[in-house]
Order: C-alpha cells, then sequence, then structure tokens
C-alpha cells in the first residue's frame, strides 16, 4: 500500500473570504517528482484545469513551470483574491498509485470545521467536485454528520448550492465541476454543453467551466 499524504499544508490568507476544497493532488506531489510543467503548489499538477481556468478569467498570464516564479504568481492571486485552498483530505492509502479519488482507502480528513471556526471571515466553500463517492462534497457531508450537523439545499441546479451553520454563521458551499480530464465526459453529457457546441463547435469543456467558475471567482 502507498500512503499518500497531502504535501501542503492549508494556504489561507488573513483576510480569506472563500475556500478552495478538494480532496490531494496526483502522487508525484507527495513523492516529489514533479515535471517541468507542474507547479510545486496547490493545484499545480499539468494535467489540472483549475489554474487554467481561473487564468482564463482573470487574464493572468500565469506560467506554467516547476518554478519560484509560478508559485509566486499563484500566491498572489489568491491573497488579493482573499481566496484559500484547504482541501479536506489529509491522507489516505492506495492500492494502486494513480490520482483517482475512488482509489482512496483508510481516508484521514482534515478537520475543516475546526478550521471554518478559526477563520471567522470564511463565508464560501467551493468545492472542485461534487458529492460522488470520495469528492470533497460527499466528505464534508461526513465530517458535518460527525458533528451532529448537515448540509441544507439551496440550489439544485449545477453547480448545486447549500448552507450549513457554523459557530452560528452561514457557510454557502458551491459544488463545482471537478477541474479534471476525468469530468469532461459528464460534461459532455449535459444538454446545455450539447447545446452549446451545436451552436459553436468550437465550444470546449474549458469553456463551460470558464462560465460556471466565474460567478462563484
Amino acid at each position: 500500500m502507498f500512503k499518500h499524504a497531502h504535501p501542503y499544508p492549508p494556504f489561507i490568507p488573513q483576510k480569506a473570504t472563500k475556500l478552495i476544497v478538494g480532496t490531494l493532488p496526483p502522487p508525484r506531489f507527495t513523492m516529489g517528482n514533479l515535471n517541468q510543467r507542474d507547479v510545486d503548489f496547490c493545484y499545480g499538477s499539468s494535467n489540472g484545469l483549475l489554474w487554467p481556468i481561473l487564468d482564463r478569467i482573470f487574464n493572468l498570464s500565469l506560467v506554467y513551470e516547476n518554478s519560484e516564479k509560478a508559485i509566486e504568481q499563484r500566491r498572489h492571486f489568491l491573497i488579493q483574491r482573499k481566496i484559500g485552498v484547504c482541501d479536506i483530505v489529509a491522507s489516505c492509502q492506495r492500492e494502486k498509485i494513480d490520482a483517482s479519488d475512488l482509489g482512496m482507502q483508510q481516508v484521514v480528513l482534515r478537520d475543516l470545521i475546526g478550521i471554518l471556526k478559526q477563520h471567522p471571515q470564511i463565508d464560501t466553500l467551493l468545492f472542485t467536485g461534487g458529492n460522488s463517492k470520495n469528492g470533497p462534497e460527499y466528505f464534508f457531508r461526513k465530517l458535518l454528520k460527525q458533528n451532529g450537523m448537515s448540509l441544507t439545499l439551496v440550489s439544485n441546479q449545477i453547480p448545486r448550492i447549500h448552507q450549513v451553520d457554523v459557530a452560528n454563521r452561514i457557510i454557502t458551499t458551491v459544488s463545482l465541476t471537478a477541474p479534471s480530464g476525468a469530468a469532461n465526459r459528464s460534461i459532455g453529457s449535459l444538454d446545455y454543453y450539447k447545446q452549446m457546441k451545436q451552436k459553436n463547435p468550437a465550444y470546449t469543456t474549458l469553456d463551460y467551466r470558464v462560465e460556471q467558475y466565474a460567478p462563484y471567482f
């Protein structure tokens, strides 16, 4: 079994009002085997789409390379936009060394509820995935249940929106479509995506995500 431990502590700027919440970066980040286009920072995988999405929304002109410049660009953006990153999984065990959520076993979760209590200015959680097994919303629901709490549905449209009372303040959660290649098939099956693709054959799954993410960032 391979112990897949999260390589980064939560990155929460002092004035952050939003938290991006995922699960774990690919195992190569834990092992320190980054490639030339990986960025040694949260969501820095060259296969991931979060930073390309944000790059498109905010015209960031990011570099995609294993360099200090790339790290500082991302840190600066998050601080300026008052956004933190706190993935919900601390570690897991894997039989197969890959990045699949379903492959995670013996999962150890971070105390995200405790972290929210420590940062009373945070009012929004941006999940990079929904309530499918071992996704960030799935694990957050598990934490809430352990604490006698639960999510209240606000909108059942994609992205689904919920709310929960944490320490007498309302936290809104937004379950965004995962910024990974694995989610492209589910996007391709959506009626909206098919309609947009029919109108504009150049329309892509990245375009779809940019549209979806923009109002929440």
